[in-house]
């Protein structure tokens, strides 16, 4: 593509050098740049690519996309803009031809529920007989292909990439995922949204936002560039989202008036068992996945599809022929009696679902396994480990990712939670040890709750990462136990 077709969309750009010149790709890594790429200067956390732009024009870039003022390099065309993380993602969706405008995307957004409401709504709208596409936490889906994800949403250019590749293959809709990160670092700008899903807002992530209106905030920012705004009212933000909104909203409740409702829910160990409800109609679901809170999921993917037409009949089809997702509330069954949920539940509010879902059916015990994520946010630590303490009969704290941490320094901010409790607990930081001792304690009708990686199959360490499968190693557990 020519550069004065792929930069025309830039306001305010400053251009030094020729303009009429091919351009043969982006790339936001200089590693990455090959012969007569634009290199695009983006100011990271732990490095500015405004440093690496002689590696760049080492490997033959074209034109370089800068927003600090740089020494010019001859030979090479600079591009000056305000901001290179809106510029990357308007000549991204530039240089793949405007890809979103061919999909229908529908965005979630929320602390947690993101990932199960997404293939919610992907179920119900494949039930409707259309073709869709999944970007999110788990995996990325384009036709048939599943794709390992490596955030829950990319960054601007390899998701314009993937629209395109969705485009290619005639897929009607996109359900996304888009993260407080992607909203606050320009990743979908650009992108208009058939229907913004907001699902709840607790705490999370305050080690980037640094405080919570600014979590808010990155999160409300997807309604600006959504037709309608599908909101959860029972949520203790709803008030504030609503007010900092200018487009028309769909509420969703279980406790509430509101325009789609749920009502005669019963939870089970398998299922949960409930009624839509909206306007005159109402219909019975029984969706085979366990707890209140993906009541609230089936609600938001209820409220968008009924936006784009879809009738209740249907959306009762695509919620009950959901068959599980990878550790989202994922049950592995003992021979003795027992059962080991597994379990993503990384926030207070999602370890406070999964032990209160537990809690309606279990019979038994409930055994927690859980630990905290290291170079997060420090304040959720005693908060996630006084949940646990009250709702476990016991709790196992052990690592989760600890990342650069030392695992005990963090186990060390969760004990004073813990300690809060009455209830009984043990620290084994060697996670995989801990798993091992807290099902050698289960007996029948008891629950094992693994919590906090979910379908995660690594563990993060201080050097280096590590394969670390929990349902491999529950499985083994379990088999060498028989």
């Amino acid at each position: 593509m020519n550069l004065s077709e792929l930069i025309a969309d830039l306001n305010n750009a400053k251009v030094r050098g020729p303009i009429d010149i091919d351009i043969t790709g982006i790339a936001y890594d200089s590693r990455q740049v090959e012969m007569g790429n634009i290199f695009v200067c983006i100011c990271g956390f732990k490095t500015d690519g405004h440093k690496y732009i002689q590696d760049a024009v080492k490997k033959g870039a074209a034109a370089v996309l800068v927003q600090n003022d740089i020494p010019y390099h001859e030979g090479i065309t600079f591009v000056k803009v305000d901001d290179t993380r809106k510029a990357l993602a308007i000549i991204s969706a530039a240089y793949f031809c405007y890809p979103s405008k061919k999909l229908k995307l529908i965005g979630v957004t929320g602390t947690n529920g993101k990932t199960t409401t997404t293939y919610m709504i992907k179920s119900i709208l494949e039930q409707q007989g259309y073709k869709v596409g999944l970007i999110g936490t788990i995996s990325n889906i384009i036709g048939d292909k599943k794709i390992e994800s490596k955030r829950t949403t990319p960054e601007s250019y390899d998701l314009q990439k993937m629209f395109y590749k969705m485009a290619g293959l005639h897929t009607d809709y996109c359900v996304m995922e888009v993260s407080s990160h992607s909203l606050a670092l320009e990743r979908v700008y650009g992108c208009f949204f058939n229907v913004g899903i907001f699902t709840n807002l607790t705490r999370d992530h305050l080690d980037f936002h640094k405080t919570f209106e600014n979590y808010l905030n990155a999160k409300v920012k997807l309604f600006n560039q959504s037709k309608i705004a599908a909101v959860n009212i029972d949520d203790n933000y709803s008030d504030d989202v609503i007010k900092k909104i200018k487009i028309p909203v769909a509420s969703y409740s279980v406790n509430n008036k509101a325009d789609v409702t749920a009502c005669d829910i019963e939870i089970t160990s398998t299922f949960s068992i409930f009624k839509i409800n909206y306007k005159e109609e109402s219909i019975k679901v029984n969706l085979p996945l366990p707890g209140r809170f993906n009541v609230y999921n089936a609600l938001a993917a209820a409220s968008a599809c009924i936006y784009e037409g879809v009738p209740l009949s249907t959306i009762k089809k695509g919620l009950e022929s959901i068959k599980g997702i990878p550790g989202r509330s994922e049950v592995i069954k003992s021979d003795k009696g027992f059962t080991v949920i597994i379990d993503y539940a990384h926030t207070p509010d999602g370890l406070l679902n999964i032990l209160n879902t537990v809690k309606e059916y279990v019979k038994g015990h409930i055994i927690t396994v859980f630990g905290c994520g290291g170079d997060r946010d420090k304040t959720k630590r005693p908060i996630m480990g006084e949940i646990a303490g009250r709702l476990s009969d016991f709790c196992m704290v052990t690592s989760d990712n600890p990342r650069s941490e030392d695992p005990d320094a963090i186990i060390d901010d969760i004990l004073p939670g813990i300690k809060k409790a009455t209830h009984d607990y043990k620290v084994i930081a060697d996670r995989k040890e801990a798993i091992k001792e807290a099902i050698g304690l289960a007996k029948a009708d008891d629950v094992v709750v693994i919590a906090g990686k979910g379908h995660e199959t690594y563990q993060i360490l201080k050097d280096k990462t590590i394969h670390f499968d929990e349902r491999e190693i529950v499985r083994d557990i379990l088999k060498s136990a028989n």
